[in-house]
């Protein structure tokens, strides 16, 4: 690396002191309820003897890597709401990219496998236990978790090649693709271009697989007792709110070359923080089956 900077400044959420404080408040409350409440479903899950179905298999990866995602980006933002200047070293600002695009994007497989197994859950009861074996319920996550890792190589091997000599102010409150191009001293077009198109192309078509997968869902429960929707659009409704949460963001952030950085750091907001928090809500509010042992749990 060529650069002559050595460190970057996050401008953060704003420049306003007295906001900055509300702000340090509020998003280390946010912050402790993620690590909390995706610590917790986490031990259940491991802990309970009855959680053993693939879709709990699934929400204790979908809570660590919550965890994960979150404390990449939280604790720099929320230590910077205190400090004058936010810096972050060149290294740590390469890998913060690496770790946000890892995470988030094996997040989004894991959503998708999520997905399938409501898919043959409700549309393929019978051959259920076949189709969703142990094995293939691995297999799902550990492909989830490669793909997360090749997209991010994907995404910071082309971005910390730049040359970066000038300004060194980061317009986000953590390092990502597009703000770091607008800093570099070349010509970052393609670069912009094939970020957008890798990240565009992820969340779009896994966005797809997920609505599809709701409309085939929808489409089978036709001439189903009123029990039988209830039962199907319980054990989904949970999932399409945070798909919603997550993607409906993301993809608006990702998919365009972007120009308004300012947007994009309040959507930003939306995926990095407030949905990892919200996750753990989402899925015990609605399941009976989680509350009961988190409650043997904390009994123990």
């Amino acid at each position: 690396n060529s650069s002559s900077v050595k460190e970057f400044i996050l401008l953060g959420l704003s420049e306003n002191q007295g906001v900055q404080k509300i702000y340090f408040v509020v998003f280390l409350l946010f912050y402790t309820l993620t690590v909390a409440g995706n610590l917790l479903i986490v031990l259940t899950v491991t802990s309970s003897r009855h959680l053993n179905s693939p879709m709990y298999f699934f929400l204790c990866h979908l809570s660590f890597v919550d965890i994960c995602f979150s404390s990449v980006t939280a604790p720099q933002m929320i230590s910077g709401f205190l400090v004058e200047n936010n810096t972050i070293s060149f290294a740590g600002c390469i890998g913060q990219l690496f770790g946000v695009h890892f995470f988030g994007c094996a997040e989004v497989f894991i959503l998708t496998a999520m997905a399938y197994d409501r898919y043959v859950a409700i549309c393929r009861p019978l051959h259920y236990p076949a189709l969703m074996s142990h094995r293939l319920c691995g297999r799902m996550v550990g492909v989830s978790w490669a793909g997360g890792c090749l997209h991010a190589i994907l995404q910071t091997l082309p971005t910390a090649l730049l040359p970066f000599c000038g300004p060194n102010k980061v317009a986000h409150y953590f390092c990502d693709v597009q703000p770091l191009l607008h800093l570099a001293c070349a010509d970052t077009r393609a670069e912009g271009l094939a970020a957008a198109a890798n990240s565009g192309v992820i969340s779009l078509s896994c966005f797809l697989i997920l609505v599809t997968s709701y409309v085939v869902i929808l489409v089978s429960l036709r001439g189903q007792t009123l029990a039988g929707w209830h039962k199907a659009l319980s054990t989904c409704g949970s999932h399409i709110i945070v798909v919603i949460l997550y993607l409906g963001p993301s993809t608006f952030v990702y998919i365009r070359p972007s120009s308004d950085l300012s947007e994009d750091r309040s959507m930003a907001v939306f995926y990095t923080i407030i949905t990892p928090m919200l996750n753990p809500f989402i899925y015990t509010l609605r399941n009976g089956e989680v509350r009961g042992a988190m409650r043997k749990l904390c009994r123990r």
